[in-house]
């Protein structure tokens, strides 16, 4: 019996969450994509808590007329710009399931033209 979307991208999901995980010096970078927004977050696994956040609903995004990868764009210089703010130089790449591409893989190239390094 074939596996739904979203069965798929849990199963990928925990095979990748069980190689990964982020620390205060080297937190993990993970994405959520809807159909309609694009999220972002840096997580310290060890201590379970969130160091920061941004979203394509933040205000400087949100009132620009652009595309959903180009808004994924704009989410990655964003969260390099607060990240490098707060001192983090270096991330863990958690693409959560989703495929290296498209508004996932725009995000992340931006992050690192931002000066993250995964």
């Amino acid at each position: 019996m074939a596996l739904t979307k979203i069965e798929r991208r849990n199963r990928i999901k925990k095979r990748i969450r069980k190689v990964i995980s982020g620390t205060a010096e080297k937190p993990r970078m993970s994405v959520f994509r809807s159909n309609t927004q694009i999220y972002v977050q840096l997580i310290d696994d060890l201590t379970g808590t969130t160091l920061l956040s941004a979203s394509s609903r933040c205000k400087e995004i949100a009132g620009q007329k652009v595309n959903k990868t180009e808004q994924a764009r704009l989410v990655g210089k964003l969260t390099a710009g607060r990240a490098l703010e707060k001192g983090i130089v270096a991330v863990v790449f958690d693409r959560n399931g989703y495929l290296y591409h498209g508004r996932v893989k725009s995000l992340a190239d931006a992050a690192r033209e931002g000066g993250l390094k995964f």
